[in-house]
């Protein structure tokens, strides 16, 4: 019976220390991706523009039918301020930092969304 306890608290420890290592280690590549990160906007699927993270700034861009959303980039986070849409998800939406994460503005037709340095060549993201 003393052997079968030994195990499993065996068995515990070593599940505690893997899934303590794997919270580390997705925590360090997120930190990692995000590190030399860009806002890139769209409007109707053509960029706009690329703004690095680590630089506070407000940019007014100009939508579909004269429509218009502020973006601002704070503290190495990007989030729509402001919009001329009728329902304002966008402004929202959470601040986005992550490679990968985008806001949309649908009647506006404009899209940000963080991309990673290395990243900024690819066509195209799947998640």
């Amino acid at each position: 019976m003393e052997k079968k306890r030994r195990r499993e608290i065996g068995l515990i420890l070593v599940l505690l220390v893997v899934s303590g290592l794997s919270y580390f280690g997705i925590r360090q590549f997120q930190n990692s991706t995000t590190e030399n990160a860009v806002a890139v906007i769209f409007v109707e699927d053509k960029e706009v523009g690329r703004y690095p993270l680590s630089k506070d700034i407000r940019i007014t861009v100009s939508g579909k039918d004269d429509g218009e959303n502020v973006v601002e980039i704070k503290d190495c986070k990007v989030r729509v301020v402001k919009a001329s849409c009728p329902d304002l998800i966008c402004v929202h939406h959470q601040e986005i930092s992550k490679n990968g994460e985008t806001i949309v503005c649908l009647p506006n037709r404009v899209v940000v969304e963080v991309q990673s340095e290395e990243e900024a060549e690819v066509d195209g993201t799947t998640h």
